[in-house]
């Protein structure tokens, strides 16, 4: 059933393990049931699953009403592995130890200097070595490491990071010389909207629009990550909003995150208030002591982001858009402005919110890629 110590290939294998996963407890005779598989074949399944500590036996639950033996059920042991997850912003690498249910085990952060092509894979096998002093003893250890990247990512290779050098590195390459895991490359976004719908959302359709030094939007449907002929799907902050526009790093004029991202807004708080230096921690404190300056350009950017979400609406007619944003985190009433500039009717069906993940979405989405593909199971859900 296992042909390495990270996959698990077999396809009923799979199956039966996500319905248990899916069920939390479960017995052989429902399993059988759920997947058309003979009892047989569920029973021979369900021993490898055990025997290699993925499922466990948790009791004994409800007879039929006929009587007879009670029924086993199994459970997922999410303690069965763990899992390394990074996600590498323009000056910062936050690190996470995990089981594969998302429980902590250890967190780590490097903040407050560039992260460039020169440092990184140094930056990266520290923390890797660190987060590995704290691994607990598990059957299969740590199966994966999957990296967020604030950038175009497509097949394991970064293509085009705007405020960064890490387009020019094989960083997927060069860090698997250095450990002996698996190492998946995918973008922040992305990872953001796959860590939502496996961690913290009922919906199976749904976009994550991730805003930080630039914007994102990580698209899932039917619980898979839409990424497009070459990667770009949910390129929203380099959607024209300006025709003829400020210059952005992409070649294009105009762009969307060039009005709306955390870093144009700081900036224009710091021109505009005349500042020596500005985070979004003052940008909080000038907005809730009502500064007439600050609020209107945040309202004014909330209005500018309105309009990209009215696009991926009509693009994509999702269930739920998610803004992953501290700054809305920090000042929710910038939702409100985004939800009454919604006018449309396209617009009445689908929720905003904000992340409940808020930053830990990230980090949640690399483990479940890592999960993912150490359980060859897809649309997984781990709530």
């Amino acid at each position: 059933m296992i042909t390495d110590k990270y996959y698990i290939r077999g396809q009923n294998e799979s199956l039966i393990l996500r319905e248990i996963i899916n069920k939390k407890n479960i017995s052989r005779v429902e399993l059988s049931n759920l997947t058309g598989l003979n009892k047989a074949s569920v029973s021979s399944i369900t021993k490898k699953l055990i025997d290699t500590k993925l499922v466990k036996e948790i009791g004994t639950g409800d007879g039929s009403i006929t009587g007879g033996r009670k029924p086993i059920l199994l459970a997922f042991n999410p303690k069965a592995a763990s899992s390394i997850s990074f996600d590498i912003g323009h000056n910062y690498i936050e690190g996470l130890l995990s089981y594969l249910d998302g429980e902590e085990i250890v967190s780590i952060t490097k903040t407050d200097f560039p992260i460039t092509k020169t440092n990184v894979l140094s930056l990266l096998n520290k923390m890797i070595q660190s987060l590995e002093t704290k691994e607990p003893d598990s059957p299969h250890g740590i199966v994966g490491i999957t990296i967020a990247i604030h950038g175009l990512v497509y097949n394991n290779h970064i293509i085009f990071t705007p405020h960064y050098d890490l387009d020019q590195i094989n960083l997927a390459e060069e860090l698997s010389q250095l450990v002996s895991y698996p190492i998946y490359i995918e973008n922040e976004a992305n990872l953001t909207a796959i860590g939502e719908y496996t961690f913290a959302s009922n919906h199976n359709n749904l976009v994550c629009i991730s805003i930080h030094n630039g914007i994102g939007a990580g698209i899932v449907f039917n619980g898979l990550i839409q990424t497009g002929n070459n990667g770009n799907a949910g390129e929203i902050g380099h959607s024209t909003l300006i025709p003829d526009g400020k210059l952005c790093p992409c070649g294009n004029r105009g762009c969307l995150e060039l009005y709306t991202s955390n870093k144009s807004i700081l900036q224009s708080i710091l021109e505009v208030k005349k500042l020596d230096d500005i985070n979004l921690k003052v940008a909080q404190q000038l907005f809730q002591k009502d500064d007439a300056e600050t609020k209107a350009i945040m309202e004014k950017s909330a209005y500018y982001l309105s309009i990209g979400i009215n696009n991926i609406i009509t693009l994509y007619d999702p269930e739920v858009i998610i803004i992953q944003s501290p700054l809305y985190n920090e000042i929710p009433e910038l939702l409100d402005i985004v939800t009454n500039h919604l006018q449309s009717q396209f617009s009445k069906k689908t929720t905003i919110q904000i992340s409940s993940l808020n930053k830990k979405a990230t980090l949640y989405g690399a483990l479940a890629i890592t999960v993912q593909h150490f359980l060859n199971i897809q649309q997984l859900k781990l709530l």
